[in-house]
This record gives C-alpha cells, structure tokens and sequence, in this order.
C-alpha cells in the first residue's frame, strides 16, 4: 500500500525527556501540542549521536492506532534532517506567516 502524502506535513521536533525517556516532541508554535509523542526512527532518540535538545524537521501525520492516544507518526525509510536553532526559528516564523 502507498503512502498518503497528502496526509503528511512537515513539522519540527526535538529530543526532550518524558517519563524518564528520551522522547521527540513538537517545538512549540505549531499545529500541534508540544505534549504529544512523535514515534519515528530510533536513531534520532540516540543521545550519543543527537544530543538533548536536538532540533529536526521531519514529516509526520496525526493518528491513533486502534483508538489510543493521538501521537505523530514519522516514516521510518524518510531521511533525519538536523535543524539548528536559528533554522528551526526560521521554520517556526514562516509556519506562522503561512498560517490562515
């Protein structure tokens, strides 16, 4: 089965910790809430690669399996793209601009 692009959007997250576990989350000022969980490669939760704090842009889409808790869903085949902070304001401000 193909996947719905049409389904993703692009959303920039970072590692923080939750419940005692690296986690990666919504930046703040976006579409979606900073609580939720982006489930995505592993390797992107890896402190020794990407340390705490970490930006990244990804493209993900808002599901819940079998009528848990909404989370983000990142494509495990797509490329991780490291954002620093400035491109992740840069990001931020046009999301804001392009807003209806």
């Amino acid at each position: 089965m193909a996947r719905d692009i049409y389904a993703y959007r692009d959303v920039a997250v970072q590692s923080c910790v939750v419940d005692n576990q690296v986690r990666i989350c919504p930046v703040p000022g976006q579409a979606y809430s900073p609580a939720l969980i982006a489930y995505c490669p592993k390797v992107m939760t890896d402190i020794d690669q990407y340390p705490l704090g970490t930006f990244f842009l990804v493209s993900a889409k808002l599901t819940d399996r079998l009528g848990g808790l909404p989370y983000l869903y990142v494509y495990h085949g797509d490329p991780v793209k490291v954002l620093s902070p400035e491109q992740t304001a840069k990001f931020l401000a046009e999301f804001k601009r392009g807003r209806i």
